[in-house]
């Protein structure tokens, strides 16, 4: 049986659905706890608008300082509309960033799996969808998101101007390469690199590094390149041709909202944001849902929490070693959709509609 000491788990339930969907994954770290000898200690703690209202920041020194001390962060969700009209460096999604670029996480990992329970769900035809199973890689740090010089500026003729800038280095490049065909050696030795190369100069400085690293590292992985308009296009009209995706932090961030609407439903996707290996082999993460803060069902015992224990799942075997627990879990997951048990966002006819609560505690049900 698998031990694990008093390792750290810090829970930032957040905004909307977040508090709803982290306390069934808090209810299943109690349950590995108790059946299986591992020994993680959690706590919660305040981030997005939460904070805000608390503290009047999205996040504070002593959350960021217990995220850098925990083995994982899993984070619910950041945002709402009551935070709209606050200035751009105060909302609440600032958190979330700050994390990111902090922790150094640089890899976003988005599984984007179709269910077979629920091939119907999605908008695309079941045999377009049936047994998909992609990853996207996605740099996180850099890119247009994190570009100098940024900002809105006066112009002539009482105009303004926005900028943003889009650039990348070398390492940044291979950083990200090697995490995506890393992944691909576990799974079907097939990476597609996007970018802009037609248009974009760090288009075409993306292209040429990840070559460049496939050929003198990875050459039995298969490496195509492909324009990220045209990923985008074959997202939909044949979806299975792919297996890692790779791409930067602006087509990443689109393709993988792409992908996960092909699966039928957001609240089934987890996600992972990943640091580097330190010299003891400690990797600084983040999991997450995919699904957003939904603050149109918040409160309601309605939101789905699969998402969510998905990523607690993507925890147990990225930073914590325990792909046998991971599993296991993943295992719970399926043979709850497989007895028709469905939250309302992926109900169907002939299904039982169930709350939030009662879908954790029949995973749990299923983990025994």
């Amino acid at each position: 049986m698998t031990k694990a000491k008093n390792r750290k788990i810090l829970l930032l339930p957040g905004d909307g659905i977040g508090p709803e969907v982290v306390k069934e994954v808090k209810k299943i770290i109690e349950w590995f706890n108790k059946n299986k000898s591992l020994d993680f200690s959690f706590e919660e703690e305040l981030i997005g608008g939460a904070s805000i209202d608390a503290n009047k920041i999205p996040i504070t020194d002593e959350v960021f300082y217990k995220s850098l001390d925990s083995e994982a962060v899993i984070l619910g969700a950041c945002g709402g509309p009551k935070w709209d009209n606050l200035e751009f460096s105060k909302k609440p999604e600032r958190a979330l960033l700050k994390l990111r670029k902090e922790l150094k996480l640089f890899a976003n990992l988005r599984p984007a799996i179709c269910f077979k329970q629920l091939v119907d769900s999605s908008t695309l035809k079941p045999e377009i969808v049936s047994g998909l199973d992609i990853m996207i890689v996605r740099e996180l740090t850099g890119g247009i998101y994190f570009g100098e010089p940024r900002g809105i500026e006066p112009i002539e003729n009482n105009e303004r101007k926005g900028v943003n800038t889009h650039s990348y280095t070398t390492s940044e490049i291979q950083r990200i390469a090697k995490v995506a065909f890393d992944l691909a050696k576990k799974r079907k030795n097939k990476v597609t690199s996007c970018e802009k190369s037609n248009v974009m100069e760090a288009g075409v400085l993306w292209r040429e590094e990840v070559q460049a690293l496939k050929d003198k590292e990875y050459k039995k992985i298969e490496l195509n390149h492909m324009l990220a308009d045209n990923c985008a296009m074959q997202l939909l009209r044949n979806p299975k041709q792919f297996d890692v995706i790779l791409a930067d932090n602006l087509f990443g961030d689109m393709l993988s909202d792409e992908a996960a609407m092909l699966t039928g439903s957001l609240g089934l996707l987890p996600s992972a944001s990943l640091g580097s290996r330190d010299k003891n082999g400690k990797i600084r993460s983040l999991y997450e849902p995919v699904h957003g803060s939904a603050p149109d069902i918040a409160g309601k015992n309605i939101a789905n929490p699969i998402a969510a224990i998905l990523s607690l799942s993507m925890a147990l075997k990225y930073s914590l070693d325990l792909d046998k627990e991971a599993n296991l879990l993943d295992a719970a997951v399926q043979k709850v959709l497989d007895d028709g048990l469905r939250t309302k966002d992926i109900m169907s006819k002939g299904k039982k509609e169930v709350t939030t609560t009662d879908m954790g505690d029949a995973i749990i049900s299923k983990l025994k």
